[in-house]
């Protein structure tokens, strides 16, 4: 091991107790795909503890992965060199503020902050309680579902920028459009959110859930690893009617296929590797490209590609 490289991870074990810092870590165990090799480091500090973990891998020019829950991600079979940071579990929380306010804590769930919503008779939540991801990442790329978008209920964010300075941020500042925000244009870090909802009856939002709950079970292959739909919609288009059209639907490459019940998304059916879900994504958008002539944009994050 050489000396830099060394006391960097001196450091980084004076940052965080041992049980927050694993070395080779699969990254198939932290993304809905279930595919990826190794991260270098795979680091799960508390929101406390991440600006002097960035500050770390900037000092020793360690490459640095943010992830949340890994359900938007297609991470390469080669893995990930320097440091890969989760927001998990150890920044999770969720505080409320007065009555129709959250803070949430980057690392939370949808599905938690959902539950804790309806348990607190707030609405405006249900649309994310099925989407796996966590509230940093949703709203990093502006989640939605089902006509509700994380723009719709977000009231402003705590960031980590560039410059190592925690901001606070009010909502119209943040560029929120399809799948797209400030926040992944300035490579800012989201540590908290600050969520507005509105005072209504628990069981008629928890019914709310339920109901979205079954469509989705109805409508999107939930049993096999994905990540979600796996393209942007193009504007005027759905991406699963363009795919179908094409004459997609079912097809497979190893392990990898376009789902047969929602052709939106590609699935893992067991055994695929990340460079067989990428060829098959990239056989996807050559044949839509040739036969409407529309360009399919990847929803899915690709990492060490």
């Amino acid at each position: 091991m050489d000396k830099n490289r060394q006391q960097f991870e001196q450091e980084l074990e004076k940052l965080l107790p041992q049980d927050q810092i694993r070395k080779e870590e699969p990254m198939s165990r932290h993304t809905t795909f279930r595919v990826g090799g190794a991260a270098e480091y795979f680091v799960t500090p508390s929101i406390e503890q991440v600006p002097d973990v960035v500050a770390l891998c900037r000092r020793f020019e360690q490459p640095l992965t943010v992830i949340g829950n890994g359900s938007n991600l297609l991470v390469s079979d080669a893995g990930l060199r320097g440091v890969v940071l989760e927001f998990g579990k150890a920044a999770s929380g969720i505080r409320l503020l007065d009555g129709e306010d959250l803070a949430v804590k980057a690392g939370t769930l949808l599905s938690e902050t959902a539950a804790f919503a309806a348990k607190n008779g707030l609405s405006g939540m249900e649309f994310a309680a099925g989407i796996p991801g966590s509230v940093g990442g949703a709203v990093v790329m502006n989640a939605g579902a089902y006509g509700g978008e994380m723009k719709d209920i977000l009231s402003g964010v705590r960031v980590l920028t560039k410059k190592g300075e925690i901001k606070v941020r009010p909502a119209d500042e943040l560029d929120l459009s399809y799948r797209h925000s400030r926040m992944m244009d300035e490579e800012e870090l989201v540590l908290e959110a600050r969520l507005n909802l509105t005072q209504g009856s628990e069981a008629v939002i928890r019914a709310k859930m339920e109901e979205l709950r079954k469509k989705r079970i109805e409508k999107q292959p939930l049993e096999y690893p994905s990540a979600g739909s796996t393209f942007k919609r193009p504007e005027g288009y759905f991406a699963g009617k363009l795919i179908e059209d094409a004459g997609l639907r079912g097809f497979r490459i190893g392990d990898a296929q376009v789902s047969e019940k929602h052709c939106g998304f590609v699935i893992n059916r067991g055994a695929a590797s990340a460079a067989q879900i990428m060829e098959l994504m990239q056989h996807v958008q050559e044949r839509v490209k040739e036969f409407s002539g529309v360009d399919l944009e990847p929803e899915v994050r690709l990492l060490g590609f």
